[in-house]
């Protein structure tokens, strides 16, 4: 058995990770800071623009090998596991949640307040939105007051969102820019953005924060070790003491050789899924139900929002491929007066391409050759296509849940995780009035300008999940602290998505990479 000793080990390298490998670095600059991803490393920011042409070309996956066959789980929205995580690929979104996202028990008396105040997780959006150099316009809503600009002014609306945005404001409903981690000019490395339009493919020149960028420059200068294609299947206890003493792990090029990494200090930063999955693998006839898991709460509480889309036909005219990643977002209905029906929810607006793509038959089936496809083309862009989405505050139950799958496992026989989302009973009480105020606001927004809405939706998954090892003050009820340390084991923190005890109404990212520097700081005490 190979072992490696360290003072501290960060087991994945998704964007939590980075962003805590390089906090801990700067705090401790000469902690020995070891990081361990079960995926491989993709260092090949060079290629991209050619992986991208190929995946037009031949419809091949743009970024190969960014997953391990046998290491899925059912229920998971990404098969992505790699140096870098799901945000190699991400959109960029950077959304905060609001304080009602913290106090809802306090205020609704619906699910569960976190155990952080919102003037202190403020704090640490400005340090996350620093570290990712945000582009942003502040809320038109006096409640999500910034204590600090932005640290880039709003990425410029193309002439469509342009058109868009006077479109859904003549419905009385204010709309910005949507804030995103992309850099306007070169920064941290990185370069500025060409407006693609490949954000959640490929990034060419690199202005989409990308968690690659961040490892490359902590392994040059050896700021940190990263050990890649090391998949940890079991944390093990000290006998006797509330401590986890080492991580145990096999490379992929060397399976009967299994690898020991000791610390003073072990912190999961694997992912809604991962983190939960290797607690539970870590059982022990003192630990039985795993690690971190006298509470029974490992796994347990899985979050995220709910999605209702719409289609809207207006007269306005657009001209479809114009930075179509781009978004407008509504705060309107981030808060909710305690005295009404619950009801939370952003509001996002993009361009569309839907029904406007040129075509070689027409709807009865009639092959369409030259001037006909021509004609049929311009007949059918007139006008605008516009999607609209609303991510909807819903809450979990207990039974929204991670267990293990022992039907599904992987080359080393380890049991992988399966998810099934499940919503508590308030939640599922007002499902259908919640969809009918959603349906209502899209209608809404048609309606302020002879628009039409052609066609509705709802996703069949959550989106941006978290939860799982949920934070809280007493350990009956929770698995971490407010700052990730689990309540059972003194030397063991979880960080990001998994500690989240509700999953909000906007996308979670920014708020993950915030929960995570705040914890750093006690990880590096």
């Amino acid at each position: 058995m190979t072992t490696h000793e360290s003072d501290i080990v960060i087991i994945g390298g998704g964007i939590t990770s980075a962003m805590l490998a390089l906090k801990l670095s700067e705090l401790r600059p000469n902690a020995h800071i070891t990081v361990v991803e079960a995926g491989r490393s993709i260092f090949d920011v060079q290629n991209r623009g050619k992986y991208r042409q190929r995946a037009l070309d031949y419809n091949e996956h743009p970024w190969p090998d960014d997953f391990i066959e046998d290491q899925q789980a059912k229920g998971i929205i990404s098969l992505t596991m790699a140096v870098g995580g799901l945000a190699l690929h991400w959109g960029g979104a950077c959304n905060r949640f609001s304080e009602e996202d913290l106090r809802l028990k306090s205020i609704y008396g619906l699910a569960a307040d976190w155990p952080i105040e919102w003037s202190e997780l403020e704090k640490y959006y400005v340090e996350a939105e620093r570290r990712l150099n945000v582009s942003g316009e502040p809320s038109p809503h006096p409640e999500d007051r910034r204590s600090v600009p932005y640290p880039q002014a709003p990425i410029p609306l193309s002439y469509n969102l342009q058109v868009l945005k006077n479109w859904a404001e003549q419905s009385g409903i204010k709309f910005s820019p949507l804030p995103m981690a992309r850099n306007l000019s070169p920064f941290d490395g990185r370069g500025s953005c060409c407006v693609y339009d490949t954000c959640g493919e490929v990034c060419p020149s690199g202005a989409r924060y990308s968690p690659d960028f961040t490892f490359r420059q902590l392994i040059a200068p050896k700021k940190i070790t990263l050990h890649d294609r090391t998949l940890v299947r079991r944390l093990v206890p000290h006998e006797t003491k509330s401590t986890i003493v080492s991580a145990q792990a096999v490379h992929q090029d060397r399976p009967n050789d299994p690898v020991e990494y000791r610390a003073k200090t072990f912190v999961v930063a694997s992912g809604y899924c991962w983190s939960s999955h290797l607690l539970l693998l870590s059982q022990s006839a003192r630990f039985p139900n795993g690690i971190a898991n006298r509470s029974s709460l490992v796994g347990r509480y899985m979050n995220g929002h709910k999605f209702i889309n719409a289609t809207a036909n207006i007269d306005d005219q657009t001209f479809p491929g114009q930075n179509m990643t781009h978004s407008l977002i509504s705060r309107e209905f981030f808060r909710c007066p305690a005295d009404k029906p619950f009801v939370r929810h952003d509001t996002r607006v993009w361009e569309s391409s839907a029904g406007r793509d040129p075509r070689l038959r027409a709807a009865d089936g009639t092959l369409l050759l030259g001037d006909e496809l021509m004609a049929d083309w311009r007949a059918r862009t007139k006008g605008s296509s516009v999607r609209l989405r609303a991510y909807v505050d819903v809450h979990p139950s207990a039974d929204s849940q991670l267990t293990l799958d022992p039907a599904n496992k992987n080359r080393y026989g380890d049991p992988m995780p399966k998810i099934e989302h499940r919503f508590d009973d308030a939640t599922l009480a007002r499902q259908a009035s919640t969809k009918e105020h959603v349906l209502g606001v899209f209608s809404r927004l048609a309606r302020a300008s002879n628009g039409r809405i052609v066609n509705t939706g709802e996703g069949d998954y959550l989106d941006h999940p978290g939860g799982g090892c949920r934070m809280g003050t007493d350990p009956a009820t929770s698995v971490t602290d407010s700052y990730g340390r689990t309540h059972d084991h003194e030397n063991l923190f979880v960080v990001g998505a998994p500690t989240t005890p509700t999953g909000g109404c906007t996308n979670g990212t920014l708020t993950f990479v915030a929960l995570t520097l705040r914890s750093a700081e006690r990880i590096a005490g």
